[in-house]
């Protein structure tokens, strides 16, 4: 059977149906919208936090997540939007002085990196994952990557309007918990459209906003929501113009060292994150998918560095869309290409890309203060789902001083042009203190109680 050849299936209700079979064309593509619907919210999110256009974020997370799907040989459903895991390093790269060609070529890089990391355990096995970085390691470099993001949160967005913020931030946490099914899965993309709506009315009943204006790096009267730009954008043409900081939307990367050393931890992450969504799509779907766990691993790598390349934001599987396929047992490949096609005719559409970047600072800054305690949290969450012992001196010493190294913005003046701090230094300090002293771990205590990757 061909790669781009399904069984039509019609299923009895709680039937799945397999990566290899779909639906007829016509749910097929209600299914792919429904799979944008539940991405859209974070992919378009984080480049804005990031600095870069979430128009060409959109664009090429539907190209890509086609590429990883063929790469994939159409075993493995997944979505890629953009990954969470740069935020924090490309936040000191900006502190830093460095602009967005400095951020894409960091993360370009970086996306090389975790595709080699793909091939090597394509041919030597999942394994090696778990013991160069075991649960205890990747929990701990999650959790600072996380909680490395507070103080941008308070510095830049939630300044920005406060009590937006707040509101935005309170049904956001609701609307997570307290909706049924897919809505709590959509609770960003509800976020951001509630938040817009209060903010208008608020500047209806309010009138202008006195709180600082993050383009002007000044405080002044300002409308909550200006949709000047809105008007001007074509309905259709590639993503163009220029991002705050003056380089193009489409650009070029640049190379620094300091700056590559700051987004490498985030490969930890992908590496974590790409091989539990693997495993939760065997699960689900009953396959053995780990002949495949380096392909999928390799080929998100490899499109983070082909979106890096041309300005885009860097990509990872969306664990949104597999829950999608956890409530719908539909695991067609073929909801995916058409929710990689969605994607791309969204990227092309320059007057959705004017209405996603005049998302109001206030509702931005209730997003992200929610958004970013969860990354923190995922890392206690791999410490749980593993068994971590922290009665074990190993995981608890071990561990310690990277994590307020990374999260304190600790810095290591190595010569007067080159040093290591935060992420950058917590991550290494954590992978060498653990290394250093896991030989005593089974003596000491009963150690984590490993789960195979």
């Amino acid at each position: 059977m061909s790669m781009f050849t399904w069984e039509v299936v019609e299923p009895a209700p709680g039937q799945p149906v397999g990566p290899r079979q779909r639906l007829p064309w016509g749910k097929t593509i209600g299914l792919g919208a429904q799979h944008v619907v539940a991405m859209f919210g974070a992919t378009f999110v984080f480049p804005l936090v990031m600095g870069l256009d979430p128009n060409l974020a959109i664009l090429f997370s539907g190209i890509c997540t086609i590429g990883f799907l063929i790469a994939c040989n159409n075993r493995v459903p997944s979505y890629l939007g953009t990954s969470a895991s740069f935020v924090a390093g490309v936040a000191a790269i900006r502190a830093q002085g460095g602009d967005s060609a400095d951020v894409t070529g960091a993360i370009l890089v970086a996306g090389l990196v975790l595709a080699a990391v793909g091939v090597l355990v394509h041919f030597a096995g999942a394994g090696l994952i778990h013991k160069v970085l075991p649960p205890a390691v990747t929990g701990a470099v999650v959790m600072l990557i996380g909680f490395n993001l507070a103080p941008v949160v308070a510095g830049i967005y939630w300044p920005q309007d406060q009590w937006i913020a707040l509101i935005t931030a309170g049904f956001m946490v609701c609307a997570a918990v307290l909706l049924p099914g897919f809505w709590s899965r959509i609770a960003v993309f509800l976020a951001l459209i509630f938040g817009y709506l209060i903010s208008w009315i608020s500047d209806l009943l309010f009138g202008d906003i006195h709180s600082i204006v993050p383009k002007l790096g000044k405080v002044v009267d300002h409308s909550r929501v200006s949709w000047h730009d809105v008007r001007k954008a074509d309905w259709l043409g590639f993503p163009s113009g220029h991002l705050d900081d003056g380089v193009s939307v489409v650009h070029g990367p640049s190379f620094s060292m300091t700056f590559i050393l700051l987004v490498l931890p985030g490969v930890i992450a992908l590496i974590a994150e790409n091989t539990g969504h693997v495993k939760a799509v065997a699960e689900m779907t009953g396959d053995d998918l780990d002949p495949y766990m380096g392909r999928a691993i390799a080929a998100d790598g490899a499109a983070t560095a082909v979106a890096s390349l041309f300005g885009g934001s860097p990509t990872t599987t969306y664990a949104e869309n597999i829950g999608v396929m956890g409530a719908t047992k539909v695991y067609s490949t073929a909801a995916y290409y058409v929710a990689g096609a969605v994607a791309i005719l969204l990227g092309l559409c320059p007057k959705f890309g004017a209405i996603v970047n005049a998302t109001p600072g206030g509702v931005l800054g209730g997003i992200t203060v929610v958004l970013y305690g969860m990354i923190g949290l995922v890392g206690a969450k791999i410490w749980v789902e593993n068994g971590v012992d922290f009665g074990n001196p190993v995981n608890m010493v071990g561990l310690a001083g990277g994590l307020i190294a990374g999260i304190g913005g600790v810095t290591l003046k190595i010569t007067d042009d080159f040093e290591l701090s935060g992420i950058a230094l917590g991550t290494i300090l954590v992978i060498v203190f653990y290394h250093l002293v896991k030989g005593r771990r089974v003596e000491l205590g009963a150690g984590e109680v490993t789960k195979r990757l």
